[in-house]
């Protein structure tokens, strides 16, 4: 047999080719830092732009960052959900129903059921509304309780009101029987409202309910449903926030006691020296807007739930900078799945109310401090404006439907 033995190159050999690489990736990586530098220092370069391009690029930075704040669940979740809601989100408003009657268009903006006349309003104005419904992903069935109350109409009728056009629109169009009525919803600020829509099984049982009164002891339903901030707008006054100084009572209520925890509240405290407690509205005549003036000068607001668990009260004491002290069981607190409300408000069981002046004693100076801070950076979400801008309360409820938008189309 042949056996045939390769030889060996030298070691010098090696050592020569391994200098000769790694000088050629030396020259390599100076070539591409002087080019780097070089495009850095060129007239069309990014360090050359403009100064309003920079100051504009900085507010956005900041604006991000404001978004990004501790005061919302996940920051980054929001931020990202909520801009794909801005590119994409759609939706079909039926165009059935006389806006002279009951229908399409709002009662009114003012009052403390105007939460109800600026989402009709809103929808109209914003970009979400499309004219296709097969690129809907939801569905607005436009019946104004608000504007029925208005008109006179009584609870039994405005329950065959609402069953009849929702029964129309099912005869009408497909678009219910695909999900039935899944990918449906409904506003109301009115409880009466809320109430109306029971006649309808699969209005209560499969659409979404957008409401004022989402207690967890009727008929709402968290994960589908919407809770809608109750808000009393035009705001008397200008908002407040930053002002802590001026801020030294301790609380502040004053209303009608019509509700348990009211009564409780107003028995158990109307007499305190460091709690301002009043077992009925401010009389008028005391002097202009006494009422407003008082959250100015108070740390926390005591928001008890009246006749139903929400109040409009919570979204004044927020306006004017005073942290909200909730003690209203079983209520679904708005936008609850995007921001911490412990974050900028006390919320308290109704059984609290009994240690109500020592729990709000025990809170620091520097704890009421960042409540108060953070109350300033949520204020944008509890606002209507017409038209609509980026995370006010009509953009915040959008994105509440948009969290809840992905159901099954058959």
């Amino acid at each position: 047999m042949w056996s045939t033995k390769l030889s060996q190159p030298p070691a010098s050999s090696y050592c020569s080719i391994q200098s000769s690489l790694l000088s050629l990736a030396v020259l390599t990586l100076l070539s591409f830092t002087y080019l780097s530098l070089k495009s850095f220092h060129s007239p069309n370069s990014p360090s050359s732009v403009t100064p309003s391009l920079v100051v504009q690029s900085s507010q956005v930075v900041r604006a991000e960052e404001e978004v990004l704040s501790d005061v919302y669940n996940s920051p980054e979740v929001f931020r990202l959900n909520y801009e794909e809601m801005e590119r994409k989100f759609k939706v079909f408003i039926y165009q059935d129903g006389d806006p002279k009657t009951f229908y399409q268009t709002p009662r009114k903006l003012t009052g403390k059921y105007s939460s109800e006349g600026y989402f009709f309003q809103n929808i109209r104005e914003s970009k979400f509304v499309t004219e296709d419904p097969n690129e809907a992903h939801l569905f607005f069935i436009p019946i104004s309780c608000h504007k029925m109350r208005g008109k006179g109409t009584s609870y039994e009728n405005m329950t065959i009101i609402v069953q009849n056009y929702v029964d129309s629109l099912i005869a009408k169009y497909p678009y219910w029987n695909r999900t039935m009525g899944a990918d449906h919803f409904f506003v109301t600020c009115h409880d009466v409202g809320v109430r109306a829509t029971e006649g309808h099984p699969f209005l209560v049982k499969n659409a979404i309910r957008v409401v004022c009164s989402p207690s967890y002891d009727v008929g709402y339903i968290p994960h589908k449903d919407v809770a809608l901030p109750q808000v009393l707008q035009p705001f008397a006054l200008p908002a407040g926030g930053n002002d802590i100084e001026n801020r030294t009572t301790l609380g502040f209520w004053a209303g009608h006691r019509n509700s348990k925890i009211r009564v409780i509240l107003a028995r158990q405290w109307e007499n305190d020296t460091e709690l301002d407690i009043s077992n009925n509205r401010i009389n008028r005549a005391t002097g202009p807007l006494v009422y407003q003036k008082r959250f100015y000068r108070t740390k926390f607001c005591i928001c008890p739930g009246g006749s139903q668990v929400n109040s409009a009260r919570i979204t004044d004491s927020i306006h004017y900078g005073c942290v909200p002290v909730i003690l209203s069981d079983y209520y679904d607190l708005p936008f609850n799945d995007i921001i911490d409300w412990r974050k900028f408000a006390v919320v308290l069981r109704e059984k609290d109310v009994y240690d109500l002046k020592q729990i709000l004693k025990n809170i620091t100076q520097e704890e009421f401090a960042t409540l108060h801070n953070n109350l300033v950076k949520v204020q944008k979400h509890f606002q209507w404006n017409s038209p609509p801008i980026r995370h006010d309360a009509f953009h915040m409820v959008m994105y509440e439907l948009w969290l809840r938008h992905h159901v099954i189309k058959y």
